[in-house]
């Protein structure tokens, strides 16, 4: 019988470790999908983080380099610029890359570094205990805000795609969903794009996939997937938001 479908070569054999129905295993399927479908894995180097995000390095099949908390982007520009001729990519969890990690991610586009990063967008820290994040929403209840996020004392949630798009380095940069077989099919579209980008040698690349966390969400699987739609897609712009002219040829 033929084989029609089969884990990806980008993946190595390890088993995902991530909660039940959290979406960060398919996040990095298609990441994986995209390394192989492009013939890149043996020359990728991904930057692996802090949180639940830090366990990437554990499941992809090319090599890595460990970053501190939010620095993921500092290293990936040191290997890059070391090694120009490699792929570079960070995976980050919003946490990581909206917080500690904000002025790499914004030096990072507005000097145009050619690397790709991957934000994975849960509006929480999934880790190290669910407390309220950059991207959490107004009103949603955290370790460290119980009675939900006030405006009024912790600000807006940060929509970090929205201001890379605005910086000049940031060729590309896509806000997608893994919600539903349409949106992942989408989501792997914006993700190979970004990695087309960098083989071009065209600018900084930035996908935001948002995610589910039932565990610090306090909900079930299917409702963690009914809650992301329902709240998180009104509030963070999706789709392509900046495609540059010399992009729009790939």
């Amino acid at each position: 019988m033929e084989k029609i479908f089969g884990r990806s070569k980008g993946l190595t054999d390890v088993p995902f470790s991530f909660c039940p129905g959290c979406t960060h295993g398919i996040i990095m399927r298609l990441i994986a999908e995209v390394l192989e479908e492009l013939d890149i894995i043996e020359d990728t180097i991904g930057i692996s983080p802090v949180g639940c995000a830090g366990f990437c390095q554990d499941f992809f099949s090319c090599d890595f380099v460990g970053a501190a908390h939010g620095r993921a982007q500092a290293v990936g520009t040191g290997v890059k610029r070391a090694l120009p001729d490699k792929i570079v990519f960070t995976y980050q969890g919003d946490g990581d890359i909206a917080a500690i990690g904000t002025q790499h991610a914004i030096h990072s586009a507005a000097r145009g570094e050619k690397i790709t990063s991957i934000m994975v967008n849960n509006a929480i820290f999934g880790m190290t205990g669910g407390q309220m994040a950059p991207t959490t929403l107004e009103g949603m209840k955290t370790s460290t805000s119980p009675y939900g996020r006030n405006i009024g004392t912790n600000g807006y949630p940060i929509d970090l795609p929205k201001l890379i798009a605005n910086l000049e380095g940031a060729v590309y940069v896509a806000s997608v969903s893994v919600d539903s077989p349409k949106n992942i099919n989408q989501a792997k579209k914006a993700i190979k794009k970004a990695f087309q980008v960098q083989q071009a040698g065209l600018g900084f690349a930035f996908v935001s996939v948002l995610s589910t966390c039932p565990t610090n969400w306090g909900l079930s699987p299917s409702d963690s997937l009914k809650w992301l739609r329902e709240n998180m897609m009104p509030v963070y712009e999706m789709g392509e938001l900046k495609v540059a002219e010399e992009v729009k040829s790939l």
